[in-house]
This record gives C-alpha cells, sequence and structure tokens, in this order.
C-alpha cells in the first residue's frame, strides 16, 4: 500500500515535506505550505521562518541550472523566508532571495532579489509596492459588517452547506468582496 501510495503522490506532483526536513530544510512552526514545490536537490539551502502560508503551487528554488551548459556548473544560493510571510499562488522564489519578516507576496510574483520586512511586493519581477501597514489600513477601511463574517462561513464549518454557498454568493454579488474570519 505504501508503494502505491507513493506513486499516486509523485504522479500528483506532491512533496514529502518531512523528507525534505531529514535532508536539510529549515521549516518554522505553524506553516502552511499546500501543494508547493521545494527544491529537493538542494532543500537544506533552504530555510522558511515562522508562520508561514503558502499559496497553491508556490516554488522555492535553490539552484539555478542554466549555467550549466555555458559555464559547466550550476548556481546553488541559499534561501531565507521570514516570520509572518504569505506567498500567493503560483509564485516563483529564485536562488539567493531573502524575504523579510511580516511580508505579503502577490501571487504570480517571481521574487528574484530581497524583499524587505514589512512590505507587500508582486510581479514579475517582484518589486516593493507598498508597506504592509497601508495595505493592511486599506483593507480595514473596506471591512464593515456587512461583508465581514465569521468561520462558519469556511469549509472549516463542518454544517458548511447550499445555505453558506447562497449568502457568499449573493453577497460577493452586493459588496464584490467579503472578508471571512
Amino acid at each position: 500500500m505504501k508503494v502505491i501510495k507513493w506513486i499516486v503522490s509523485r504522479f500528483r506532483g506532491e512533496q514529502n515535506i518531512n523528507k525534505l526536513i531529514r535532508r536539510g530544510l529549515t521549516l518554522g512552526e505553524n506553516c502552511s505550505l499546500g501543494d508547493c514545490f521545494i527544491d529537493p536537490s538542494h532543500c537544506f539551502h533552504i530555510t522558511i521562518g515562522n508562520n508561514v502560508t503558502f499559496g497553491p503551487h508556490v516554488h522555492i528554488l535553490a539552484h539555478d541550472a542554466s549555467t550549466k551548459i555555458p559555464l559547466d556548473h550550476t548556481r546553488v544560493a541559499n534561501v531565507r523566508i521570514g516570520n509572518n510571510v504569505f506567498i500567493g499562488a503560483s509564485s516563483i522564489v529564485l536562488p539567493g532571495v531573502t524575504i523579510g519578516d511580516n511580508v505579503i507576496v502577490g501571487a504570480g510574483s517571481v521574487v528574484n532579489r530581497n524583499i524587505p520586512s514589512n512590505t507587500v511586493a508582486a510581479g514579475n519581477p517582484a518589486r516593493v509596492i507598498k508597506p504592509l501597514s497601508d495595505f493592511i489600513e486599506a483593507r480595514k477601511k473596506e471591512m464593515t459588517t456587512d461583508n465581514t463574517l465569521g468561520e462558519e462561513y469556511t469549509l472549516r464549518n463542518p454544517n458548511f452547506g447550499v445555505s453558506h454557498r447562497e449568502k457568499l454568493l449573493s453577497l460577493c454579488r452586493d459588496y464584490g468582496q467579503l472578508y471571512i474570519k
């Protein structure tokens, strides 16, 4: 049965985080990595802090084989991701990058240079677009009692059902976006 599970997980592109940790990946506490790709051949060059969340399909690379043919060598560099970091869906973090603490990286970003702490960065290549405090203040101003809902409107609620979905759809039509705990 283990062999079948291994084959299915490899087919799906899933990684075994515990295996990467045994190989030297440094992973902090309270991290949600989802279905990310962490460079398996150089995972010991990667440090991920506490309270880090990756959106779907995030790639973290610590080596760059583009130099293999012209230079007969592969470039390898450390990657450090600080504490309290969110990296959006389908983003790529390249070798040699440090992402500071309290950072949001927008979906689809290609992070090819360091991102300082307390910022929001996005784009290809990723650039700092604003201080994190400005981003949070703008989101707070958008939140009202009408467009802010509790945890019962998430799939963590075992009783989440059709009525919850219908209310979410209706409120999105009315307000454009919602905030859910």
